[in-house]
């Protein structure tokens, strides 16, 4: 049998057999009878050696008396809890682990922190409504992010209130939507971002306002917007950018977006381009979004295209538009846009032509009665006062505060014999005059349009017309010096393109400084990438056959100060909305635009945050032409803008409606047909070097040109050395006039 090999077994068993022994050694002794053991005392008698007797374990003291014992529980009773983090000011004893929170509801931010931004501030109640009110509905205070109100500007500040107050409905109850009409490079982006954030993670609720955010913007902005939030959140948030891919795989993208839901959604914000957009609405209307922001929002000023349908069958209440040029052409554009993010504040597009659009246009017609001025006024009153409580508006003077000086130029530069030549026989030929009818221009007059504004840039852009003989080019190519080639580019056959050349020239030689060259023609960008391999001008080119993923790449490389390159060539159409180009600070818009939202959009490339250098812009215009018409036609609707916009009241009203025939003039005998238009009193003989007089009737629109001025009265050092080359005329526009002290 096995036997056990414990230590008192062992003990036991030796034991037994020494007995036996004895026994055999006296088997005569007779033994004495034995008293049976017990189980108890067997233990004891043969417990092991190697086991130790326990002892009563205790941390209770000995207390010999109660006073000790008291003494003893009040020194423990006298040391609260402790939360073992370094610093830690949080709640004490409300919250345990895995139990709902009970108490008071609180904030997500502290409202009472120096400098807290608080777009919501609960109702004070008395003490007896304290007693009644559910303390697990009690609203709290919704509190900007310290991350971003410690960087926001005051401006920006109002500006993320009045965000938030219009998207909660809180300023026009039942409306959820709201313009961003702020002007470039106020930080429009920034505002936005914040306002996202603050309704993703709060609301008076103690809830995350909404779950999901989407941003549409322009494909050249698409990873701009991302490049944004993830510096002014860094690892918080984790956007969708969508710009490229498959059919498959966006609609992929798109509907895995959609699907998210609860609290805490891993993506909750997509950022997506109009064009993306429009191609795959019908992925993003199965869903709801919280809500929609549009940037460069102006593109929705026509409510018939197919992105304006699709954005507007989104399935949410809440839209902010962003655009710093809300008013472009026309008041019905305007109406678009508000309609949009507040739909029927201002009725039917029927109903708001007849009571606003035609008396406040009428009104402001250079031959309006007395009776139609007062009119207008009224209806223009009338309209602000309710675009005003879901419209914000601050103007780039605000940014004078932190950017540096801003000159802006209009520079008038005469055409060459050759261009002059052709701009009359083709008004001979093509008299486009006579095929306009009742103020209304045909298709044959566009073309005629756009005919000129290409010779006013350069004669090789007409150069095929020419060759081809087409409608008012019959002969021309006589005109041209024998042996004219079109392979490469001659600045002195163009006299904005002489000017270019000089201002190039000197600032290449005498600074450091960049330059962006901005076009509405491709073929214009063309002739400037001939003249700088001429002049062996290091340069980047984007216009709309760049992808959007290599735009980024190359404005982020041309903003670096280490980059080589001198020249960024710019398609306004294509990439003149948003880009952030502050590695130059040198600026040529080198043909106006019929919109001046555009050009006004192309010069903000420049002057933004980030800027540390003087900027100058040169608006260049060939005297006389179609291009000062252009211009003279920005100022009225510029002039209209900034009376519902801008809230300006003395603009003066411009030219006639009927004056559109002039368009097909040459005036040669003038340094500035516009400066002889507006019947400038700020001059004296053609020269002026004081701000207009009060009460003169310099136009508003045109008195933010500080300056007329010929080569005598101009500062700028690289114009003056351009000057006698083709120049006639300068306006001249300082952006901190009264801090400089100039006169």
């Amino acid at each position: 049998q096995r036997r056990s090999l414990a230590p008192s077994q062992l003990a036991k068993r030796k034991a037994g057999d020494e007995e036996e022994e004895e026994e055999d050694r006296h088997p005569t002794t007779t033994r004495k009878r034995q008293k049976p053991v017990s189980e108890t005392e067997s233990r004891e008698c043969y417990r092991s050696p190697f086991r130790k007797p326990l002892s009563q374990l205790t941390n209770r003291p000995h207390c010999l008396d109660s006073s000790q014992h008291e003494a003893f529980i009040r020194s423990i009773l006298s040391k609260p809890f402790k939360v073992p983090i370094p610093n830690y000011k949080g709640p004490l004893g409300l919250r345990a682990l895995g139990i709902k929170r009970a108490g008071l509801r609180s904030p997500l931010h502290d409202p009472f922190e120096e400098g807290a931004l608080v777009l919501y501030e609960p109702p004070l109640l008395s003490a007896h409504d304290q007693l009644k009110t559910d303390k697990d509905k009690a609203p709290v205070h919704v509190v900007v992010d310290p991350v971003l109100s410690r960087v926001l500007r005051p401006h920006q500040r109002e500006g993320v209130k009045f965000l938030w107050d219009c998207v909660t409905s809180r300023r026009i109850p039942g409306s959820h939507g709201c313009i961003m009409a702020d002007e470039m490079g106020l930080g429009k982006t920034l505002q936005c971002i914040t306002l996202m954030w603050t309704l993703l993670r709060q609301s008076p609720d103690c809830k995350p306002e909404i779950e999901k955010a989407m941003v549409v913007s322009p494909s050249s902005l698409v990873r701009n917007w991302y490049n944004e939030v993830e510096k002014w959140l860094g690892g918080r948030i984790q956007p969708l950018a969508i710009d490229g891919g498959s059919k498959e795989e966006i609609d992929r993208k798109l509907v895995g977006f959609m699907n998210q839901r609860g609290l805490r959604v891993p993506s909750p914000i997509l950022i997506i381009s109009y064009e993306t957009f429009r191609l795959h609405a019908e992925a993003l209307q199965k869903g709801s979004v919280g809500l929609v922001i549009c940037d460069e929002g102006h593109r929705l000023k026509n409510s018939e295209n197919q992105t304006y349908q699709a954005l507007n069958s989104l399935n949410t209440p809440r839209r902010v538009l962003i655009s710093g040029t809300p008013i472009q052409n026309d008041l019905l554009e305007y109406f678009s846009l508000v309609h949009f993010v507040n739909s029927g504040i201002l009725g039917t597009a029927q109903e708001f032509k007849r009571h606003f659009e035609i008396p406040i246009l009428k009104g402001r017609d250079a031959d309006a009665s007395e009776a139609e001025r007062h009119k207008g006024e009224e209806r223009l009153k009338e309209l602000i006062s309710i675009v005003n409580r879901c419209l914000i508006r601050r103007t780039s003077d605000i940014l004078s505060k932190y950017l540096p000086v801003k000159i802006e130029q209009v520079v008038c530069c005469r055409l060459t014999p050759l261009q002059a030549e052709l701009y009359k026989n083709f008004l001979k030929q093509a008299k486009p005059v006579e095929e306009l009818k009742e103020g209304k221009i045909s298709v044959s007059s566009l073309s005629s349009i756009t005919s000129l504004k290409k010779l006013c840039n350069h004669p090789a852009l007409i150069h095929d017309k020419c060759v081809e003989e087409e409608e008012g080019f019959m002969g021309a190519l006589d005109l041209f010096p024998a042996g004219y080639s079109t392979k490469s580019v001659e600045p002195q056959l163009s006299g904005k393109m002489l000017v270019l050349d000089y201002i190039l020239a000197v600032t290449k030689s005498t600074s450091n400084d960049k330059v962006v060259l901005v076009s509405n023609y491709t073929q214009t960008l063309d002739l400037f990438e001939k003249l700088c391999r001429n002049r062996r001008y290091l340069y980047v080119r984007l216009d709309g056959t760049m992808s959007i993923k290599k735009r980024a790449k190359i404005v982020e490389r041309f903003n670096s100060p280490s980059s080589p390159e001198f020249i960024f060539m710019l398609s306004s159409k294509a990439g003149g909305c948003g880009l952030n180009l502050i590695g130059a600070n040198r600026l040529v818009m080198f043909d106006p635009d019929w919109n001046p939202a555009n050009d006004e959009q192309a010069m903000a490339r420049v002057w933004r945050d980030g800027q540390k250098k003087t900027c100058y812009i040169y608006r260049l215009l060939s005297t006389g032409t179609i291009e000062e018409k252009i211009f003279q036609r920005q100022t009225h609707k510029k002039a209209l803008s900034s009376c519902v916009v801008d809230e300006e009241q003395d603009v003066e009203r411009h030219f006639s409606l009927g004056e559109l025939k002039e368009l097909f003039t040459l005036n040669e005998s003038t340094t500035s047909d516009t400066h002889d238009k507006i019947k400038c009193r700020r001059c004296v003989n053609g020269h002026q070097v004081r701000p207009p007089p009060e009460g003169s009737d310099c136009t508003s629109d045109l008195s933010q040109w500080n300056h007329c001025a010929d080569k005598r009265g101009l500062q700028d050092s690289v114009l003056k050395a351009a000057w006698d080359a083709a120049v006639t005329f300068t306006f001249h526009h300082h952006s901190h006039e009264e801090q400089r002290g100039i006169p």
